[in-house]
């Protein structure tokens, strides 16, 4: 899901389809690695180890997608040694964020879901803040797309949609003797299918000659399994995550239709990772 999802959705640019896969593998791995030992820090005090497990290699995975969340807001502006650096602090910050919700704020480590949204959309924003340059809103001739570029691109779509409803259950515990687990499964597979259909809908309601815009569906579709991340552990109903889909699809697609050209943004992780608050105030635990 890291490697082949996020590596084959960067390709869109016909100038930098090889680039960013080869990147995106070189900070898939550097984040995961450095991740594993901030992690084990704290079992590295007790017993001079780093304990690395199932669960671990889960959490580094987290945190090396929230990097590549923030990658993608500066892709093709960015060379490998400053890839590298974004990383490194990013997971630094990550960590250090779970850690001070977790000890201060007792959020409980099943919400880390949305903070990896959350906390990579907001990290890619202060980046592109950061590396804004006079003149940058200027389109150029190395941001153009193709279809080709544009068929690897949505195979990294693919890769992410299938795979995310496994991605959202492995958080869940084994107490339930699993059938949390597939309510999980089948509550982000209901919220990403509606999420794909509010996303074709909306494409084809706002284009003035009413086509889809395949863009928007590749950027939009994976809305709903974004919004329903930090939920999932209170959905119950299939129409309650079928109405987090639906919303976020809808918002997601507007967004990228009316403000990408002022955000400049390529990321589908901004809008929402907010979006899942609609379903905190209507749950409870």
């Amino acid at each position: 899901m890291v490697i082949a999802g996020f590596g084959f959705m960067g390709t869109f640019l016909v100038r930098y389809g090889f680039s960013s896969s080869a990147f995106n593998l070189l900070v898939a791995v550097i984040a995961t690695q450095w991740s594993l030992i901030l992690n084990g820090f704290e079992s590295w005090l007790q017993s001079r180890r780093i304990q690395i497990n199932l669960k671990s290699l889960v959490l580094a995975e987290m945190c090396t997608a929230s990097a590549l969340v923030s990658v993608g807001t500066v892709m093709g502006k960015t060379n490998p040694v400053q890839l590298i650096l974004i990383a490194i602090l990013e997971v630094s910050g990550f960590i250090l964020n779970g850690w001070l919700l977790q000890t201060f704020l007792e959020v409980r480590p099943l919400n880390c879901a949305m903070q990896l949204h959350t906390f990579g959309a907001f990290f890619g924003l202060m980046l592109t803040w950061a590396l804004y340059r006079k003149g940058s809103e200027t389109r150029f001739e190395k941001e153009k797309m193709d279809g080709k570029s544009g068929l690897f691109s949505m195979l990294g779509t693919l890769f992410l949609w299938m795979f995310w409803p496994s991605f959202n259950s492995i958080l869940m515990e084994h107490r339930d003797h699993g059938q949390r687990k597939l309510g999980v499964i089948l509550s982000t597979y209901l919220a990403l299918a509606v999420s794909a259909v509010a996303a074709a809908a909306v494409s084809v309601l706002t284009s003035p000659r009413g086509k889809i815009n395949m863009y928007h569906v590749q950027k939009c579709s994976l809305a709903g399994g974004v919004a329903i991340g930090v939920s999932m552990s209170v959905v119950h109903l299939p129409w309650v995550a079928m109405t987090i889909g639906l919303a976020a699809g809808v918002i997601s697609t507007l967004g990228l239709r009316y403000l990408k050209s002022t955000l400049h943004s390529q990321s589908p992780h901004r809008i929402p990772s907010r979006n899942p608050d609609m379903a905190l105030r209507n749950n409870t635990y």
